[in-house]
């Protein structure tokens, strides 16, 4: 009897297209693999594979809009919260939960070819290992993110952080100097509605089973709170992280002595063909499915072209979060008094408080009836041909890899930190939420790539702060330099490291088959 895996991702494109690119590894070490998303996402999932003879795509279905009320095994709101996200939240997850349990009963009956050999779930897809260890399914827990918010989100469980003053860093034992903690690492903004909120890191609600307690919350905890991916991998045989030695083997190092069991960096997960066109353009087009857009990428190359090597500023702050309806003019008016070529990428919907749609189950592709959200009118008048403003889905590889493009202005999510660190471009951080600080700090303090936009985060970001750090990177041929440097690191290719713990997983989970 043939053994497949089965691969579960959380909501969003975040989470699935490193899943998709961990599908293909898999397959090409002949494994079946079995990707179980919600049906919202299938637009997402590349026909190359679907094609892909070892490869199924598991649709389960997704709440439609309004959601169906929860069933009543699902702990009730009170009644001003009746109307709230996290409602749709615990439908979407009942309608999930109903529909892994059936894909595992025809494997339990025998109405399958295959038998599982373990399950590789997203740590934020937690929630589901209770289902797994029901059926006998063995679980691997997978980081989409790096390793660093992992281990750092864990340092600051244990540390002793009392008397921490201004000015004052704070070394975490067994992580690098450079990760040092200072009080501006504290300062995080409130995300969210206050019944969201988690102290002064906010966030959204992170996923609880149905039938749970209650919301956890994506990180970061609380100092001297425990993180809540400690509890969603404690069942877990091993953890994989979307990262290599490169970039982050102290904390993958770290990560592994404190959880006591086998961890892997297998990434990062980015398209085949983004390890094959080092130093050539990338087209998105031939990789990813091309969305609503204001801009084709022929009109972005030739934009691109005309601009001075290295002189463009690139600002996206990816497909779920952003600044707030505040801070948006002012980095509208800083762009607009900048001397900079830029691209600015606008989100549909930028502004908006509330989860992102592909978090409670929405097309990520779909804006019907959707609040447009801020956009900065008159902008391109002013700027003139200095400006490209893109409204919606952005050639985000084809940009960075372009020779014009000098600088990132990011939110620091992981897929977007790893494919401009490979292509060399250096950073303008400006986190938003959860992993994101502590991506902006591995980068700004660690790899030494580029400049935060604010030392205290839990305020607004005003237009001075915002013009001095677009001035200070794309001015700075040093922090170029190290950008360049990490960049060579991926010119050879996937890294070494990653498949080696690629190799090492497949033999891991061939030998719990045996």
């Amino acid at each position: 009897m043939e053994w497949e895996i089965l691969v579960v991702p959380f909501f969003g494109q975040g989470h699935l297209l490193p899943s998709i690119e961990l599908c293909s590894h898999l397959a090409s070490r002949n494994f079946s693999v079995n990707l179980v998303i919600s049906s919202n996402l299938s637009s997402i999932v590349p026909t190359s594979l679907r094609s892909h003879p070892l490869v199924i795509i598991t649709e389960l279905p997704s709440s439609p809009a309004p959601p169906p009320p929860p069933p009543p095994s699902l702990p009730s709101l009170p009644p001003q919260q009746q109307n709230d996200p996290l409602q749709s939240h615990r439908s979407h997850h009942a309608k999930m939960a109903q529909g892994l349990k059936a894909v595992l009963s025809a494997h339990a009956d025998g109405r399958s070819s295959r038998r599982i050999a373990c399950a590789v779930i997203d740590v934020m897809m937690g929630w589901s290992g209770e289902i797994f260890q029901q059926f006998g399914v063995p679980t691997v827990g997978f980081f989409t993110s790096g390793a660093c918010s992992a281990a750092m989100e864990f340092a600051l469980w244990k540390a002793d952080l009392e008397g921490l003053k201004p000015g004052e860093a704070r070394i975490l034992h067994g992580l690098p100097e450079a990760m040092a903690l200072t009080e501006a690492d504290l300062k995080r903004r409130p995300h969210g509605p206050p019944h969201l909120r988690n102290g002064g890191g906010g966030g959204l609600p992170f996923p609880s089973p149905p039938g749970g307690a209650g919301p956890k919350f994506m990180g970061p905890p609380q100092p001297g709170h425990q993180p809540p991916w400690t509890d969603e991998v404690a069942g877990s045989l091993a953890l994989i992280f979307n990262t290599c030695d490169d970039l982050e083997r102290p904390f993958i190092e770290y990560v592994a002595d404190r959880v006591g069991k086998p961890v892997w960096g297998v990434g990062p997960l980015l398209p085949e063909k983004y390890w094959k066109s080092a130093g050539s353009l990338l087209h998105d087009g031939e990789i990813r499915t091309n969305r609503n857009s204001t801009v084709t990428e022929e009109e972005v190359v030739q934009w691109l072209d005309s601009k001075p090597p290295g002189s463009v500023l690139y600002v996206s702050f990816g497909s779920e979060v952003g600044p707030t309806m505040e801070e948006y003019p002012q980095l509208a008016e800083a762009l607009a008094e900048s001397s900079s070529p830029f691209i600015w990428v606008i989100q549909r919907g930028s502004g908006r408080s509330g989860p992102p749609r592909t978090f409670l189950g929405g097309r990520p592709d779909s804006d019907a009836g959707e609040d447009e959200g801020y956009f900065p009118h008159g902008l391109s008048d002013k700027v003139g041909e200095r400006g490209l403003i893109i409204r919606g889905w952005a050639p985000q590889l084809l940009i960075l890899s372009h020779p014009s493009t000098g600088g990132f202005l990011s939110h620091c999510g992981w897929n977007s930190t790893v494919e401009a660190v490979g292509r060399g471009v250096p950073f303008l951080t400006w986190p938003i939420r959860g992993d994101q600080y502590y991506n902006s700090k591995l980068i700004v303090a660690h790899l030494g790539a580029g400049y935060v936009v604010s030392d205290d985060m839990s305020r607004p970001v005003k237009k001075d702060q915002i013009m001095k750090g677009i001035e200070r990177l794309m001015g700075d041929e040093g922090v170029r330099e190290l950008a360049a440097q990490l960049r060579a690191r991926f010119e050879i290719g996937f890294p070494a490291s990653s498949v080696a713990g690629l190799d090492a997983l497949g033999e891991f989970i061939r030998q719990r088959s045996a």
